[in-house]
């Protein structure tokens, strides 16, 4: 696997998968709204098409969970909920997502602690990597080795 490549995504899902843990990535392939609360506050941001949608699992787990929350995010537009540092909920926390134009993977994050929807909390053997949305595409950027990274059909409920 070449440390960086753009891989063509529609509204597929880009899995990116090491031995323990995966991230799953999708396009928001429309214009919305994306509401984060915060203990402080409500944010509002505004995501593009080709802004990225990625869901963590620092532990491995559930392909179809992680499915159903991006599609959560993406096609019903839920709303992303914010703890504050040291809530006991963020160690109960399987999976995480952010939403941005690129974003960078980081294992020292909580999780479900960071409203800048730039950094995502993964595990140490995805750390590092970058991801970028552009043109119908994911760029990504700082592979690690031994990772795999395949293309999921988006495979609409019925």
């Amino acid at each position: 696997m070449p440390r960086e490549t753009t891989v063509p995504l529609g509204e597929d899902f880009l899995l990116i998968r090491g031995e323990y843990s995966f991230l799953l990535v999708g396009r928001a392939c429309s214009r919305f709204t994306l509401f984060i609360e915060t203990c402080s506050g409500e944010h509002c941001q505004t995501v593009e098409p080709d802004d990225l949608v990625a869901v963590s699992s620092p532990e491995g787990g559930s392909l179809d969970a992680a499915r159903m929350l991006l599609e959560l995010v993406r096609r019903h537009h839920v709303p992303l909920v914010v703890l504050p540092k040291g809530h006991p909920g963020s160690t109960r926390l399987q999976m995480v997502v952010a939403v941005s134009d690129a974003i960078l993977l980081a294992c020292e994050i909580q999780r479900g602690t960071h409203p800048e929807q730039h950094l995502l909390c993964s595990s140490a053997e995805l750390a590092g990597m970058r991801l970028r949305g552009a043109g119908g595409a994911v760029e990504i950027a700082a592979v690690p080795p031994h990772t795999a990274v395949e293309v999921v059909p988006f495979a609409p409920s019925r």
